[in-house]
């Protein structure tokens, strides 16, 4: 009985110090995995911040130098217009225009539906009215316009309109417009206007050349996210 018993006890022994050898294993398998885990999320981050640079990148790389293009200093336009709607669909439906304060317009009434079309750039035979872009600028847009009349290639401005469209600071909500003269002609010298309409005020800049870094520069200041209403699409 006794060698029963001890046999015994040695097999409960080395069952015992089999699970704790298990265990252990067990306990460096989790934290490998959790090491290997927090590794993927870091590098994830490190490829994601790498690829929209390179996005930010591939932009600023396009057209002038932000010294070569001339732009003047963002201006700060106050106004009010946020939720004013008129037109088709509003309290004002025989209302079809709208006499903006600026040229072009940072703010103000507008449309009561912005474009959701998905498009990044329009010329002059297909561009929404002023009034429904102006919709667009309250939801946090950025819309590069540019004078017909004075620029005439238009493959880099579709290059700058696609790119401008994969900046985080802007992702889906920039739009390369000609602008409609009939509206109020911009300033000597100042084809291109970036606007946006941010929480505290619409704000322009007139540039003399495209430069893709004064684009980049601008929707940094003022990002998607810097927008009257918050989450609209």
């Amino acid at each position: 009985m006794s060698n029963k018993r001890a046999s015994q006890d040695r097999k409960a022994r080395l069952a015992e110090i089999q699970n704790q050898q298990k265990a252990k294993e067990r306990k460096v398998k989790a934290g490998i995995a959790a090491g290997v885990a927090v590794l993927l999320v870091g590098l994830g981050g490190v490829i994601f911040y790498a690829i929209n640079d390179a996005k930010s990148q591939q932009l600023q790389n396009l057209g002038v130098t932000v010294a070569a293009a001339s732009c003047d200093a963002p201006t700060t336009d106050s106004g009010g217009g946020t939720g004013e709607h008129v037109g088709p669909g509003s309290n004002k439906p025989d209302q079809t225009s709208v006499d903006y304060d600026t040229i072009p317009p940072s703010h103000g009434a507008h449309f009561a539906t912005p474009d959701v079309s998905g498009r990044d750039f329009y010329s002059a035979d297909d561009r929404p009215a002023l009034e429904t872009l102006v919709h667009n600028l309250e939801h946090g847009y950025t819309v590069l316009w540019y004078d017909g009349s004075k620029v005439k290639d238009t493959a880099l401005l579709q290059d700058v309109a696609d790119k401008g469209n994969k900046l985080p600071e802007s992702t889906g909500k920039f739009k390369v417009v000609e602008w409609d003269a009939s509206r109020g002609a911009f300033p000597a010298g100042k084809p291109y206007a970036l606007v946006h309409w941010a929480k505290d005020a619409g704000h322009r800049q007139m540039c003399g050349d495209l430069s893709g870094q004064a684009v980049v520069d601008f929707v940094k200041k003022y990002p998607a996210s810097d927008t009257q209403e918050p989450g609209a699409p």
